[in-house]
């Protein structure tokens, strides 16, 4: 597909002070208190248990960086529905933490997606962000013109007709037809980049207890990059 795609940044090297005891970040000053993030991880399992006792003590301690990073989202989330005049929703059990499509965590990251399915703050705001998304009219026509293999009818696709030879203006949706979904998917995608800009940004200046940083801080010895 050569449409648009989301990108964004982790922040790394934090600054750190010494957060009172209990706590595992100061957002604006405001502890976040270890038992948020403890009772996250009760509710998420780790996914493998089969590995070395000091490789399971490793991911341990990344897993709880990594539920800071959830905890710590949702949190500022939740102050900027309140910022922007939306209905801050409800306290949410982490219990109550939702499944995440496959295709969403290589899209967004396991980071960000876990956010989206912890925080139903996180989900206002970035519905919020999409609906303020414009999409110019050229920018749906070239997409449309760009991927015309997207767009075979039912009956083109029931005869087997090759997307990628040329296939016959009868075979294709006509542009009319597929806009709205284009321009849907675009707004979509521009949503998402606009919830990491803001998420980047939103988290910059969070102080992390030890041991809470983020998964990839290069200042801890654990630091990794992964999706």
């Amino acid at each position: 597909m050569n449409g648009p795609t989301a990108t964004h940044v982790h922040p790394h090297a934090h600054p750190r002070t010494d957060p009172p005891e209990g706590t595992a970040a100061l957002v604006h000053g405001e502890a976040i208190p270890r038992t948020r993030v403890d009772a996250f991880l009760k509710a998420v399992p780790a996914r493998d248990r089969e590995m070395r006792p000091e490789a399971l003590a490793r991911a341990e301690r990344q897993r709880r960086r990594w539920a800071t990073q959830v905890v710590v989202a949702d949190e500022l989330a939740r102050r900027a529905c309140v910022t922007r005049g939306l209905r801050t929703p409800e306290e949410v059990s982490p219990a109550q933490v939702l499944a995440v499509a496959e295709a969403d965590v290589a899209d967004l990251g396991s980071i960000v997606a876990a956010v989206l399915a912890h925080s139903p703050a996180a989900r206002a705001l970035l519905d919020e962000l999409e609906g303020e998304q414009e999409i110019p009219e050229a920018v749906v026509r070239d997409y449309y013109d760009r991927n015309r293999d997207r767009f075979l009818t039912p009956e083109a696709l029931r005869r087997g007709v090759d997307p990628f030879d040329e296939p016959a203006p009868a075979d294709v949706l006509p542009y009319e037809r597929a806009r709205e979904g284009i321009a849907r998917e675009l707004r979509r995608t521009a949503g998402h980049r606009a919830f990491f800009a803001w998420l980047d940004q939103a988290r910059a200046d969070v102080v992390y207890a030890a041991g809470h940083e983020h998964p990839g801080d290069p200042a801890h010895p654990d630091h990794e990059h992964r999706h």
